[in-house]
């Protein structure tokens, strides 16, 4: 079945993204890019010498998905951990030039802040560079983290769960956190999900994994239609969502909300140069959507288009609501 939703709607329904304010929890991540271009090979070992010149760091991970959340023009607050040091300082920099707050950031001694370097030469990312302690982030600082969420749940109108599986999302913090939200039904919860750690995601309101998580989540080769249900049902009945959106690249998107049918939205995107943060993306249009009371399928909409938009750019990045609002018309 696919999707029939008005254009007239669609804008209608991003006049209210302001009017949300979204809580990301997550593992944060600082995106450092070194671009330049490659005309030779090195004469040390048969890989390119790339001449730099020029670089930039932004938010990535959870930190991405905030700052998709303001491009959206909504309200958003992020809770993490975060090294006690040069990176972590520059990270929240970059929140303070959103004017986020940053009561829920947790600094940690002798863990590092995440941090990814890509190289990107002529355009096309040459080598990615990973710093990072992906090991279960200490219990203070995990106390910190829920303390603050539970003395402010009140202000939000949805919460996602960026899981990158760097120590922080366990099942004793899912635990902890649908604790927070047992007072707040109307309150979705959101996960971008990673494969092996299902029992953390049990009993969330939807999840959003890719083509090739959803196999490995379910344990079934999607290769059809059919592969494509039976896989997202698998997955509905084993954690008990209310519904699970698959992100299928080319092929765009699949909705599954319980007792509905299945809903596939074809891609939008005209060119595809980087699908780095794609899925923060879309995970941050569909949670906003979701804020403002849109019916899912509205939601999903919108974050197929956004999907489509941003995976037009090279490197980590976001889509405004003027861009999704050209993109309707």
């Amino acid at each position: 079945m696919n999707l029939n939703v008005s254009s007239a709607d669609m804008l209608q329904a991003l006049a209210r993204f302001a009017g949300a304010n979204v809580l990301v929890v997550g593992d944060i991540i600082l995106d450092h890019f070194l671009w330049g271009s490659v005309s030779r090979i090195s004469p040390e070992a048969p890989v390119p010498v790339v001449n730099v010149t020029r670089e930039n760091i932004m938010l990535g991970g959870a930190a991405n998905v905030l700052h998709n959340l303001y491009a959206l023009g909504a309200k958003a607050s992020l809770c993490g951990v975060i090294g006690n040091d040069v990176m972590g300082d520059q990270l929240l920099g970059l929140l303070a030039e959103l004017s986020s707050a940053t009561g829920g950031v947790v600094k940690v001694d002798d863990r590092p802040t995440i941090k990814k370097t890509r190289v990107i030469a002529n355009n096309q990312q040459v080598v990615r560079v990973d710093r990072e302690d992906s090991g279960e982030v200490p219990a203070e600082a995990v106390e910190k983290i829920l303390a603050h969420i539970d003395a402010n749940i009140d202000n939000f109108d949805a919460v996602i769960v960026s899981d990158y599986a760097k120590g922080l999302i366990t099942e004793s913090f899912m635990a902890r956190l649908q604790d927070c939200l047992a007072g707040h039904r109307s309150v979705p919860l959101i996960v971008d999900p990673k494969p092996g750690r299902s029992g953390c995601y049990h009993g969330v309101t939807l999840i959003t994994p890719n083509n090739h998580e959803a196999e490995q989540m379910a344990g079934i080769v999607i290769r059809d239609e059919e592969s494509l249900l039976t896989a997202a049902q698998t997955l509905l009945d084993e954690l008990s969502c209310q519904a699970i959106m698959i992100t299928r690249g080319e092929a765009g998107m699949a909705l599954l909300e319980r007792g509905q049918s299945l809903v596939t939205i074809p891609t939008v995107a005209k060119e595809v140069f980087d699908v780095t943060g794609a899925g923060d993306t879309v995970i941050a249009t569909l949670s906003v959507g979701l804020a403002v009371g849109l019916p899912l399928g509205t939601a999903a909409t919108l974050a197929n288009i956004a999907a489509g938009i941003v995976v037009g750019k090279v490197g980590t990045a976001t889509v405004s609501v003027f861009e999704i609002q050209e993109a309707i018309k």
